[in-house]
């Protein structure tokens, strides 16, 4: 397997190939908003990041702690004026 670059843009079937999955289950993953990605044309574009995100559940974790952290602070700052 090739190395999954975060800022490289990926087409469906390349994505299909790093993933190992079929076309209908990349199309369910687009449908359902699991996999997330741009519609140029008629073909999907999916950003590295998008398919790391998907394969490292853990680094979406921490991910979202650090926003909700940011987000609680903000509020609290807001809330102040």
């Amino acid at each position: 397997m090739s190395e999954i670059k975060a800022n490289e843009v990926y087409t469906t079937a390349e994505t299909q190939e790093l993933l190992k999955i079929s076309k209908s289950t990349i199309k369910r993953m687009l449908k359902s908003g699991l996999l997330r990605a741009n519609k140029i044309g008629k073909q999907y574009r999916i950003m590295g990041h998008e398919i790391l995100r998907l394969v490292s559940p853990a680094l979406e974790e921490k991910t979202v702690e650090a926003y909700q952290k940011i987000k609680a602070k903000t509020r609290d700052k807001v809330g102040r004026w």
